[in-house]
């Protein structure tokens, strides 16, 4: 199965699974996170249990206690060109006890932090991810856009840059493509008129692009 049918098929899993009702009363059911249950909220037939938690295992009463405990960084994301698994030197000058580095040791800091940003971004592919992610998340919030479809709009682009499909096209026509792909596929009613109001591209182009991605990673 192709990335395109992929997609298009998570899109279905989750309408079908945000639209589920009640066999016996038709009502919508819902989750109790604490008991682990998917309930009817009308007549209270249990329809599944034993849900798996996917939380962490420890508690947290308050943001500071959560903040203390939190031993991962943010999720992974399509948005960032490294999908934000990459490390970051903080610019705090700060060790983990909060005290003051020494300024021999904060030279040393200092070169890691433009080596390390040197790095990130080390290739061709590397910075036509960035620029363009970075287009798709401006358009994105012009518009008004929900973050599952911002990143459904960035694994498309991702995809047609791994199927060598940006050679010969502006980047911004194929950013501006993907995000009207996206909003096609999870039914979000954008016009090539509104995403070309946002975009740096004229309709015509994004129309082009369009037809070819969806031609090509279908």
């Amino acid at each position: 199965m192709s990335s395109w049918n992929q997609s298009n098929a998570l899109v279905e899993e989750n309408t079908n699974l945000s639209q589920s009702n009640c066999s016996e009363c038709g009502e919508n059911i819902l989750f109790d996170e604490n008991r682990g249950l998917s309930v009817c909220e009308k007549c209270g037939l249990v329809h599944s249990e034993k849900h798996i938690d996917q939380g962490p295992e420890w508690r947290a009463f308050d943001a500071d206690q959560r903040k203390k405990r939190t031993r991962t960084g943010a999720p992974m994301t399509y948005m960032i060109h490294d999908k934000g698994l990459s490390t970051m030197i903080d610019w705090k000058n700060r060790d983990i006890f909060g005290k003051e580095i020494s300024a021999k040791i904060r030279g040393q800091i200092y070169r890691l932090r433009k080596w390390q940003s040197r790095i990130r971004v080390s290739d061709a592919t590397e910075r036509n991810l960035t620029f363009a992610l970075s287009e798709l998340d401006r358009m994105a919030s012009n518009l008004d856009l929900q973050k599952n479809l911002r990143e459904c709009s960035a694994k498309i682009y991702r995809d047609a840059v791994e199927a060598h499909l940006i050679r010969g096209r502006s980047i911004e026509g194929v950013a501006a493509a993907s995000l009207y792909a996206a909003c096609r596929m999870y039914k979000v009613p954008r016009t090539l008129n509104e995403i070309a109001e946002v975009a740096r591209v004229n309709k015509k182009e994004i129309g082009r692009s369009y037809r070819f991605i969806a031609r090509e990673l279908e």
